[in-house]
């Protein structure tokens, strides 16, 4: 496989110029500048808190709330901000709505996501996203890299828990429908068992050759299940699911030589980040590779791999055309997955 994985507002208030208007979030607060665009979090997720429905049900009222539509693929209402003169550093913000404002869902349906910087509580709801003047549908793959660092860990969190939730409405021993408990986090199953939030393990390579400047080399795969835009085909990091009883690092070592016959060694972890498409997490490492081993592309999983020189990548990701035969142009990673992230400090030389 492939892969691709500010300051708060103040609670409750609502422009008075525009009633149904969502809520901006004014500027993205101070985060990890080198990590990966989805693992930048920085709300409290209060896990004390989960456990407390007294206090979930008072926090509901001057909560604010993240509307989720998994049955359309995660997407939520985003906002353009204004970025002249006022500081602003993120171009899109999440619409994140006052609870009086929000579509209306049983209460064990209010998924606690954690609390805000200035101690508002923060919720997710799973069902059609309201029409709302100056918002638009976006899911993470589109917006995740242009929000805030408080906006991104809203987003993923809240998608990664409802595709949960979507996919646990019944016991897989039993049958029975299972009950939401402890603000979205535990759902409960016949004779007092639970079940929680589970996350895949998946790891993402940059496989390259250890060759500094212009012309070195990384190696990438174009799967058989992306369909693209016409003229453009788009190479992504080899990535694949860690199976049961194996090390992430001898999962990236089976991976590359499953899917493309090459040798990897010098394996290195970088970093990670959730890809809630509906649950994984993604950990990223680089390897080296010799280029002159031939490659032997699994073509169940992998439509083509290609070794790209160093400049040739800059190159696309600075929009110039690059050619790779019979009329179609090099595509890359988008940018809010953690394979661009890799790409990108390869590029730089890291």
């Amino acid at each position: 496989m492939t892969g691709d994985g500010a300051g708060a507002p103040v609670a409750g208030t609502w422009p008075a110029a525009d009633p149904d208007a969502p809520v901006a979030e004014p500027r993205a607060p101070a985060a990890d500048p080198e990590a990966p665009p989805l693992a930048r979090g920085t709300i409290d997720r209060a896990a004390h808190l989960r456990r407390d429905p007294e206090w979930l049900a008072a926090a509901w009222p001057r909560a604010l709330v993240l509307v989720v539509d998994t049955a359309a693929g995660g997407v939520t209402l985003v906002q353009e901000v204004a970025a002249a003169g006022n500081g602003v550093a993120a171009p899109v913000a999440l619409a994140l709505l006052p609870a009086e404002r929000a579509p209306d869902v049983p209460s064990p349906d209010r998924l606690f996501l954690g609390v805000d910087a200035d101690g508002t509580p923060v919720f997710a709801i799973d069902t059609l996203l309201p029409t709302l003047a100056g918002t638009r549908a976006a899911n993470l793959r589109d917006v995740g890299h242009l929000l805030s660092a408080r906006d991104a860990g809203v987003f993923v969190a809240g998608v990664a828990l409802a595709h949960w939730h979507a996919r646990h409405r019944f016991s897989a021993a039993t049958g029975e429908a299972t009950t939401v408990t402890e603000g979205g986090w535990v759902r409960e199953e016949g004779a007092g068992g639970q079940i929680w939030p589970r996350t895949d393990p998946a790891v993402i390579m940059l496989v390259h050759d250890g060759v500094p400047g212009p012309e070195g080399r990384c190696l990438l795969g174009h799967s058989v299940a992306w369909a693209g835009q016409p003229g453009v085909r788009r190479f992504s990091c080899l990535a694949g699911f860690v199976e049961p009883g194996e090390s992430a690092e001898a999962a990236v070592a089976r991976e590359v030589r499953e899917e493309v016959g090459v040798a990897v060694e010098d394996i290195t972890y970088v970093h990670s980040q959730p890809w809630p498409f509906p649950g994984s997490l993604m950990l990223g490492f680089t390897a080296y590779a010799d280029p002159a081993q031939p490659l032997r592309v699994d073509l169940t999983e992998i439509a083509d791999a290609r070794w790209f020189r160093r400049r040739d990548v800059a190159a696309a990701y600075a929009g110039e055309p690059v050619d790779l035969g019979d009329g179609v142009r090099l595509g890359l990673p988008t940018n809010a997955s953690i394979a661009a992230y890799l790409v990108g400090r390869w590029l730089g030389g890291v």
